[in-house]
């Protein structure tokens, strides 16, 4: 049996085989993984048929996914790639962000973020995050320019809408561009549209711990077409035609591939009943009351998207282990990147420190059993009944409250 890394994945093959995630686990092998997808007998066919008609690289297919996800998206142009984090590196050449520049980013986010900029020779600069959510404290925008600045990179963490109209506007004023990190917000939503499509340029991640995945993947997307054709030859070692080359500027071989987009094809058809489900995951968990947890507000009734459960919890450590001894996998939230030595942002962060100390993931993804949702439910109330409420938070009284700041 294959391992497939830190999360579950049911494949079918006549009879369905569940993959569970054991590998790198902290708890050993787990009966409820943090993390559940799936990919079925329609993936497979759409393989065989690529595969058939000698659609391999990138070709018709990718063409097509590509055509999908902009129409899907409500954007006139679509760019697929490797990876989210190349996405995030594409979008910054094309836009000219390099050597000497600047580019501000919050301090909670997945350090793919960091990387993008340091790979394009430019300077990450880290600002903190909101008390209540952690998404980029706009307030604290305008003291993080400096001459140097040329981007802002707000980012959706967990389908959260970062407030674009505040951020335009700073970038408006000082001249600067902005690049959604949308990874973790492909279909989610804001009054004014889908997140990730509401700037210079909206990258996405298709990985395996997505909404709809390729198995890798990203996908950059934007409404302005030189931004479109320069994203075009930075995927392809700056040419538009690999058999009579013209060199026209800085690439690599970022290109997608058929077989990718054959499963993306696929996958996007099941984006509608994905939503429903990880929406249902999201309103079981908040609805049963943890004086222990705190959960991190996502504002579904706006159209935002609960990719993860997300909780805080004083007594992280101790919960995390005692889910393990019930067979159920947890992952903690990644520390903040000012720890990150390599990207030499040093400083204070007082919003950021409790979800990088505190959060952590509980069981979800888009084929997660509801069945399993009940059973963890049960264990944190066994865990409660056990801790007698040594670290409560008090009463919650709605999901999408806005927590007090400790």
């Amino acid at each position: 049996m294959q391992s497939v890394g830190y999360w579950g994945v049911r494949i079918g093959m006549g009879a369905a085989v569940e993959l569970n995630a054991t590998r790198g686990a902290p708890h050993g092998a787990s009966e409820v993984p943090w993390w559940r997808t799936s990919f079925g007998q329609e993936e497979i066919q759409r393989l065989q048929e690529a595969i058939r008609a000698e659609h391999i690289s990138q070709g018709p297919v990718t063409a097509q996914f590509e055509t999908r996800m902009a129409e899907a998206l409500h954007v006139p142009y679509a760019v697929a790639t490797t990876s989210g984090s190349v996405a995030l590196l594409m979008a910054l050449m094309a836009l000219g962000v390099g050597r000497d520049d600047e580019v501000i980013l919050p301090n909670r986010t997945f350090i793919a973020t960091a990387h993008a900029v340091l790979l394009a020779g430019a300077s990450v600069v880290l600002v903190d995050v909101r008390p209540d959510i952690p998404v980029m404290d706009i307030s604290r925008l305008r003291q993080k320019i400096t001459p140097r600045t040329k981007a802002i990179i707000p980012v959706h963490l967990n389908g959260r809408a970062v407030d674009l109209e505040a951020v335009q506007s700073v970038a408006r004023e000082y001249h600067l561009h902005v690049i959604e990190d949308a990874c973790q917000a492909l279909f989610s939503r804001s009054a004014a549209g889908f997140l990730g499509t509401q700037s210079d340029a909206g990258c996405f991640s298709l990985g395996m711990n997505k909404l709809m995945s390729t198995g890798q993947g990203g996908l950059i997307v934007t409404r302005n077409p030189e931004t479109y054709e320069r994203l075009k030859l930075i995927r392809s070692h700056g040419v538009t035609d690999t058999f009579v080359a013209t060199y026209r500027q800085i690439g690599c071989n970022f290109k997608f591939t058929d077989l990718m987009a054959s499963v993306g094809l696929v996958q996007l058809t099941r984006v509608p009943a994905r939503i429903a489900h990880v929406t249902a995951i999201y309103s079981k968990y908040t609805a049963a009351e943890m004086p222990f947890l705190r959960w991190i507000p996502v504002e579904v009734s706006k159209g935002e998207l609960p990719l993860y459960a997300e909780a805080r919890c004083r007594d992280r450590k101790d919960l995390v282990e005692f889910l393990g001894s019930q067979g159920i996998q947890t992952r903690p939230f990644l520390p903040d990147l000012h720890l990150s030595p390599h990207l030499h942002n040093g400083g204070v962060f007082p919003n950021s420190k409790p979800f990088g100390e505190e959060g952590l993931y509980l069981p979800c993804g888009p084929e997660q059993p509801l069945e399993n949702i009940d059973r963890v439910i049960e264990a944190l109330r066994l865990y409660g009944r056990r801790s007698c409420g040594s670290s409560s938070w008090g009463r919650q009284n709605s999901p999408s409250a806005v927590p007090v700041p400790l």
